[in-house]
């Protein structure tokens, strides 16, 4: 009988900025609301309206990272100048997260809304969420295998489809495509961390901007429907892709990590 390939973490990847570009990580500590540092930081527009990946891919190439320690926050630019400081918080500010629900927070004054405002041409706050990993959609963590973007890409009549556009948390490979599907209720144990997968990751535009410069190109979202169809998520009927996840057990995860699923779905064992 031919050995099942054992499931394995091949990416780990953060941004401590919603909707600026992924930062790939070789090892990760996983608390109960996320990747420590991960979608620290959100953006507004003057409204108060979330500006994400799927309303502009402006700031894809900009990176950043918030020492919490010290309260520092540097932000990179495309041509590799950075552009740090100190966090300060101003005022109190509820954002609304695509109507879906509202996240309360705190505006960061500093320079970082003149360079994002400048680069879209239009105002933009940085907010800090009230609560650690506020940033985040729906749950901590996103899984997504690696033979699912095979997958996509076989089924598209692409060589490739660069991974970075669905912006998980962690990808795994030694699966079928789209395994992760079936794990629904399930729990993994991965690292020193232990998981439970909380349904299908219901896709929006942003799977159609280029990870490295934010320009659209791969209509990823409408070949992901092509040959999946719509299904039923938690944010409604839509494009399904990946799985998210709550924590059990927070632990550090790293890239080389073994998944160990659970025999049966938790909600069967008794």
């Amino acid at each position: 009988m031919t050995p099942v390939p054992a499931l394995q973490v091949t990416s780990l990847t953060t941004t401590a900025i919603k909707g600026l570009g992924v930062v790939p990580r070789d090892e990760v500590e996983l608390t109960r609301t996320g990747v420590a540092g991960d979608r620290a930081f959100l953006m507004v527009d003057a409204e108060g309206n979330l500006l994400s990946m799927t309303r502009t891919g402006a700031w894809a190439g900009y990176t950043a990272h918030y020492a919490a320690e010290s309260g520092t926050l540097t932000v990179t630019c495309p041509d590799g100048a950075a552009v740090t400081g100190q966090v300060r918080l101003g005022d109190a500010l509820e954002v609304d997260f695509f109507r879906h629900h509202t996240v309360p927070g705190r505006v960061v004054e500093g320079p970082w809304a003149e360079l994002f405002s400048d680069r879209v041409g239009q105002p933009v706050r940085l907010v800090r969420p009230d609560a650690d990993n506020g940033g985040v959609d729906l749950r901590p963590v996103t899984l997504l295998g690696d033979a699912s973007v095979t997958e996509l890409a076989s089924r598209s009549g692409l060589d490739t489809v660069d991974a970075r556009r669905f912006r998980m948390t962690l990808g795994f490979c030694g699966g079928a495509p789209h395994a992760e599907d079936t794990w629904d209720g399930r729990t993994v144990r991965v690292g020193g961390a232990v998981l439970r997968v909380e349904g299908p990751v219901k896709r929006c535009g942003a799977v159609n901007r280029d990870p490295v410069d934010g320009s659209g190109g791969v209509r990823a979202l409408s070949l992901i429907k092509g040959y999946r169809g719509l299904g039923q998520s938690t944010l409604g009927r839509g494009v399904l892709f990946g799985v998210y996840a709550d924590v059990l057990t927070p632990g550090r995860i790293r890239v080389g990590d073994t998944l160990e699923l659970d025999a049966v779905p938790t909600a069967l064992s008794h």
